[in-house]
């Protein structure tokens, strides 16, 4: 009997295996959704990204590469979408027992007794001289369904997509925290400088109020001069708590993304050392964009949505289930284990169409179809934000470096402007105003070219990270 039914088995799958098909079409990636080129980038068929490069490669400076380390060991936000990985992954595994059988092993006793008055009750005694029954069973009990329409491989074909994702999300997740670290870093270097600046012009107002004030004293100003110097250093010292105010804050900004306590940063560089990255390649956008995370996670979502509707439609259709069971049923205990007496065995195979919830099914079956419409509206619109943001970076990039020149010619006339505004007012042919209005555009101008080369810092890991670097 047991060979009986495994051979029944063995024939359904077989012939449901030969005439399973496909019942729905997927719908491809959209190729007309990527540009031929990124705006503000120089036309080439070089398809290289710096995007391609790992990140320990793109950043070269030790300090960023140790703390970029710990936050990839120690961010938790990072941790969770590893352990989301992992759920995804054992998903998936299930998945693919989709066309294994189910099995289970039944242990059952029964015990029945029939009124003496009922038809049960009055052969039960006539033939055993009992008043009650027992039964007792054991056994294997097989459920197998025939993926005749696809459905089971759909199933698969969800679960997988479902854990590319998962690891795509992780992916997305390190480059926004490579990204981030590397940025607030460069900001804390931004503001050691300009911390830096507000202290050197804090000395320099300090010894022009001193030498107001020995005019004053000599009759050649009033005290309106020693009033307007003295603001004008209360200006640059009160710069000094609120620049070391928020460097504090940003060290432990930083200590948050690498999964530490807030703490100091160490720093063995300073912001006018580093030198800015040339040559930027940015390839074209159907290949260098599309190895952005998000961008293949919009795209594996397209390919889960194709599954869906592969899902749904099979539900439409009739479905072949196949069960069977086998084992040892007795009445009494002792020839329980009476072979092959005590041996039984069933199979049964039918197929089942939806009826009454025909229209339930038909309707997952057309949402699942709009579902589909939107992941392929949702891979556009990741495309078109991720074409612009690398169109961002880069004409960001571009024009930052024409403020830095600008601005650094500011400076330099300004510094000059500084030395012959002190030894004009010493020599009484500039008045005080000149020499106050010198050092506070001076003092504005260097903090602004600060925040420039920060900003061009900036410019070059948001062209980077929106390449799709960082995960590496």
């Amino acid at each position: 009997m047991k060979n009986y039914i495994t051979k029944i088995v063995i024939i359904v799958i077989l012939f449901t295996t030969f005439i399973s098909c496909k019942v729905s079409k997927d719908i491809e990636t959209p190729k007309d959704a990527f540009p031929e080129n990124f705006r503000n980038a120089s036309v080439s068929k070089d398809t290289s990204s710096i995007g391609d490069l790992e990140w320990k490669n793109f950043f070269t400076e030790k300090d960023i590469v140790k703390l970029i380390d710990s936050a990839i060991t120690k961010n938790n936000n990072l941790q969770i979408a590893v352990k989301n990985i992992e759920i995804a992954h054992y998903q998936l595994t299930q998945a693919k027992w989709g066309n294994i059988p189910e099995a289970n092993l039944f242990v059952n006793v029964s015990s029945n007794r029939p009124s003496e008055n009922s038809f049960n009750g009055i052969n039960l005694n006539q033939a055993l001289n009992e008043k009650h029954i027992e039964d007792y069973s054991a056994g294997i009990g097989l459920s197998w369904e025939a993926d005749i329409w696809g459905k089971i491989r759909s199933q698969k074909k969800s679960a997988y997509a479902g854990y590319l994702q998962s690891e795509e999300v992780k992916k997305a997740l390190q480059t926004t925290i490579v990204a981030n670290v590397s940025k607030e870093y460069y900001n804390l270097l931004m503001l050691d400088s300009q911390l830096e600046i507000a202290k050197k012009n804090l000395k320099l107002n300090d010894s022009t109020t001193n030498i107001i004030k020995l005019k004053y004293d000599a009759g050649q100003v009033t005290s309106l001069a020693i009033q307007q110097s003295e603001a004008q250093k209360l200006t640059a010292a009160q710069l000094i708590p609120l620049l070391e105010q928020n460097i504090a804050i940003q060290e432990n900004a930083l200590s948050v993304l690498t999964g530490s306590f807030p703490s100091s940063k160490e720093r063995t560089i300073t912001l006018n050392s580093i030198q800015l990255k040339e040559n930027l390649t940015t390839g074209i956008p159907s290949s260098s964009v599309r190895q952005r995370p998000d961008v293949k996670n919009a795209e594996l979502a397209l390919l889960k949505a194709n599954a869906n509707v592969g899902i749904t439609k099979a539900n439409l259709y009739p479905s072949l289930k196949i069960t069977a069971s086998g084992g040892l049923n007795s009445f009494a205990t002792s020839n329980w284990f009476n072979i092959p007496a005590s041996l039984f065995g069933t199979a049964l195979g039918g197929l089942t169409q939806p009826l009454l919830n025909s229209k339930k099914i038909r309707t997952q079956y057309n949402i699942a179809k709009v579902e589909r419409e939107k992941a392929v509206l949702n891979f556009r619109q990741s495309v078109l934000v991720a074409v612009s943001e690398v169109s961002d970076a880069l004409v960001k990039i571009e024009k930052l470096e024409r403020q830095q020149f600008f601005l650094k010619e500011r400076v330099k006339t300004l510094q000059q402007a500084i030395k012959n505004s002190n030894m004009l007012f010493k020599n009484g042919m500039a008045d005080y105003l000149e020499v106050i209005t010198a050092q506070a555009n001076i003092l504005q101008s260097e903090l602004e070219l600060a925040n420039i080369k920060r900003e061009q810092l900036t410019a070059n890991i948001e062209l980077y990270r929106s390449l799709g670097g960082g995960w590496k």
